[in-house]
């Protein structure tokens, strides 16, 4: 059949307008990323859409909708929207399968598409803490591993001890069997120490998968140890006739038994008032013989320990030195007393300085002693210079006075009348010296 002019002219008119209106018309798609087990949603859009068609396709290039109308049979696929602007299709139970390219067709003349990539995200395990082992004696060396299965992409590994992290690890990462899944490991080594007795140890997997709460495995470490003992004194300066008490503090897992007091070797030598009061040694009236070696002995199942503690009594006596007596012109009586003070200290004390005191002041004591004991021996001698010097003048001046008149006369009995008149003389005269 021949058509006529002028009807091809209007086919011609048509095919026209349907080329130049599909030419603005183009699906528009969005790259989708869910998590294993979830639901993903592809939607395909057109602005501009003349009635034509829209076709949803899988990895594989099998249609999964065309239009309204399912074209797989397969029961997680659902139709959300069907228009000739919009087609939304839902997949749910997503397994690491159906990762990949989806087409979404638009039938114009051409054909026009547009890919969306679906990424499934393999959540790992939760994490498995091996090689722990408790308790752990002090000393040992312990390697902890942490380890996680089915990470798509590979998860991360963390090691924590008490919120602190550990940054001297090993990281290995392996792949999984189905080639798309990860297993990751990480190993932690260190050498136990008691201040980790009571320490959380823990390992955090972290994933893009897990919204930022990752999963956490830990192990709370226990640590024996030998007892550590120390000796705490109440006093640093006990005295005769006072009180002190002696502490005994002793740390260690498991806990010590009761502490064993000894004095120099041996048992404490006065029950009466040496009192053992669970850690605490309490000592009244001290005196000289408490002068010794005090001993603390901790014991646990991992072994015995013990401190020591050199006590020393400090004898305080006053000393009073004797009266001096300075003789003058003025018969003035000066009169030096001086109170001393010094430490006398035991044979044992001597010998035996206390490791856990404070050294004392002895070495200044003795600076003042021997200074004062110089000013004393100092006003002494010139005392006695001054007292030689005053007997000597008097003497001389009896004597003058007794030989005054005889000088001048021609005879003893003159020279004995003129003395007699002179002593006479003597008494009216009075003279005083200052």
């Amino acid at each position: 059949m021949r058509l006529k002019p002028s009807v091809v002219l209007r086919l011609y008119s048509l095919c026209g307008i349907l080329i130049q209106g599909s030419q603005g018309q183009f699906p528009l798609t969005q790259n989708v990323t869910v998590i294993e087990g979830e639901t993903a949603t592809l939607t395909c859009r057109v602005d501009q859409n003349d009635n034509t068609s829209l076709q949803w396709s899988n990895p594989a290039q099998q249609t999964l909708y065309f239009d309204d109308k399912k074209a797989l049979r397969d029961n997680r696929i659902e139709l959300l929207r069907a228009s000739w602007h919009e087609l939304t299709i839902r997949v749910t139970d997503v397994s690491l399968s159906d990762e990949g390219q989806y087409t979404c067709s638009l039938f114009t003349m051409p054909v026009k598409t547009s890919k969306a990539f679906l990424t499934v995200l393999g959540v790992p395990e939760s994490p498995q803490i091996t090689g722990f082992v408790s308790p752990v004696m002090e000393g040992d060396r312990m390697e902890l591993t942490c380890k996680t299965s089915g990470s798509k992409p590979a998860a991360d590994i963390r090691w924590f001890k008490n919120d602190k992290e550990v940054k001297d690890v090993k990281y290995l990462k392996e792949e999984d069997a189905n080639r798309k899944t990860f297993t990751v490991s990480s190993t932690m080594n260190f050498k136990a120490d008691r201040s980790d007795d009571g320490a959380v140890v823990s390992c955090r997997v972290d994933h893009e998968s897990l919204h930022s709460s990752p999963q956490i495995a830990m192990q709370v470490l226990e640590i024996h140890y030998i007892p550590s003992v120390k000796i705490i004194p109440s006093t640093l300066w006990p005295e005769e006739g006072q009180s002190i008490t002696l502490i005994c503090e002793s740390k260690g897992k498991p806990l010590p038994d009761p502490v064993l007091w000894t004095k120099d070797g041996g048992e404490l030598p006065d029950p009466e008032r040496m009192i053992v009061n669970g850690r605490e040694l309490n000592i009244h009236m001290l005196n000289k013989t408490d002068n010794g070696t005090y001993r603390c002995e901790a014991e646990n199942s991992i072994g015995l320990n013990s401190a020591e503690y050199v006590l020393i009594i400090r004898d305080v006596s006053n000393i009073l030195l004797p009266t001096t007596v300075i003789p003058s012109l003025t018969t003035a009586t000066v009169t030096t007393t001086v109170a001393l003070t010094s430490t006398v200290p035991s044979a044992t004390a001597i010998d035996t300085r206390d490791p856990n005191g404070y050294p004392g002041p002895t070495g200044t004591d003795h600076a003042v002693i021997g200074g004062i004991v110089a000013v004393v021996v100092f006003v002494t001698l010139c005392s006695i210079i001054l007292l030689g010097r005053y007997l000597a003048r008097h003497k001389g001046t009896y004597l003058t006075n007794e030989a005054k008149g005889a000088e001048d006369a021609p005879d003893a009995d003159t020279a004995i009348i003129n003395a007699e008149g002179s002593q006479v003389n003597a008494e009216e005269k009075k003279e005083y010296f200052i």
